[in-house]
């Protein structure tokens, strides 16, 4: 450029942050035309974040299967047909020996869950041994224990923890189809206890349950009107796993799913938005229109809990060949 400057240097102005989206404007949001709508939120983007930059995180599962809940897309759910196995809670020791590999391998934070509708005593002191030794590792962490109260959330706190994971998963409306054994305010509940710990919230949704459109901007404009908004958004694509409810759901159109995170960047300007689960089945091509769409974070590894993940190898070429830059250690 004439100037000297970087091209990325010329930002828009910040956008406005709004806690007062209705699920009409979402709805319009979602059916621009797509030019439109991917203009909107790169610049929206492009105001807060460097647009080449993808926050790396990875997730392992310290406690899998044997989970009372019945969420109709969860594999570990006991109540389900095939569901995986019980096992019991990770030795801490193990944990960090999987948190150096991921550090190692480019990660910048650490996640970890457990499959249970809420920490007991002894397992949520085991789990703070877990959050103090990632933390001392230089990862940030964070955890998905589902349920918490105001007490152990100032737990984790005191522990060290810099997230938490509880996702709202779809609409008030279309929640009942999916979950019966708790319900939405519970999981509002558990956010409000999060936050006033002073825990950054990690909190999103899943596509392809099933839900119809105003369903899809249900659960945007339930994530942007909380009184603060998530710092991570996970934006999940249905792993359609056999013997769960939820194994037969109709396929989602890349297209629709772009425009999720699209509509996730616009209403959430300073939130990270991250590409979670599904990317082991979308292309190249889909994962970079949602980057394009606003999307910077992923998960890095082999699984995501208890379903595929892209190969490393993978992510590393589509990084190098698209000139992104990762945060941390580089890929």
């Amino acid at each position: 450029m004439a100037d000297g400057s970087s091209p990325l240097s010329h930002s828009p102005a910040p956008a406005p942050t709004r806690h007062d989206w209705s699920v009409s404007e979402i709805q319009a949001l979602l059916n621009l035309p797509f030019p439109e709508l991917m203009f909107r939120a790169q610049t929206v983007h492009r105001a807060t974040f460097d647009p080449t930059e993808i926050q790396i995180s990875t997730l392992l599962s310290i406690k899998t299967g044997g989970c009372p809940e019945d969420c109709a897309y969860c594999p570990q759910s006991a109540l389900h047909e095939d569901s995986v196995k019980a096992e019991k809670l990770m030795a801490v020791e193990k944990v960090l020996d999987e948190a150096r590999k991921a550090k190692a391998a480019g990660a910048g934070r650490f996640c970890m869950g457990a499959a249970w509708r809420s920490p007991k005593e002894r397992d949520l002191e085991t789990v703070c041994a877990m959050i103090e030794g990632v933390k001392e590792l230089g990862l940030e962490t964070c955890v998905t224990l589902g349920m918490l109260d105001d007490t152990q959330a100032l737990r984790l706190k005191d522990a060290g923890l810099d997230y938490y994971n509880h996702n709202l998963d779809t609409s008030p409306e279309y929640y009942g189809e999916i979950i019966s054994t708790r319900t939405y305010q519970d999981r509002l509940d558990t956010l409000s206890s999060v936050r006033d710990a002073g825990i950054n919230v990690c909190c999103g949704g899943i596509v392809g349950m099933g839900e119809g459109e105003s369903d899809r901007a249900g659960l945007i404009a339930s994530l942007a009107n909380l009184p603060t908004h998530p710092e991570s958004v996970p934006i999940n694509l249905l792993v359609r796993v056999e013997g769960t409810p939820l194994a037969k759901a109709d396929e989602v159109s890349p297209l629709d799913f772009v425009r999720m995170i699209a509509a996730a960047r616009i209403t959430m300007p300073k939130s990270r938005v991250r590409l979670a689960a599904g990317r082991e089945n979308m292309t190249d091509e889909t994962q970079t229109l949602c980057f394009l769409a606003g999307a910077n974070s992923i998960f890095y590894g082999e699984r995501l809990l208890t379903t595929p993940n892209p190969q490393a190898q993978r992510d590393r070429v589509l990084m190098q060949n698209l000139g992104m830059h990762t945060t941390g250690i580089g890929l």
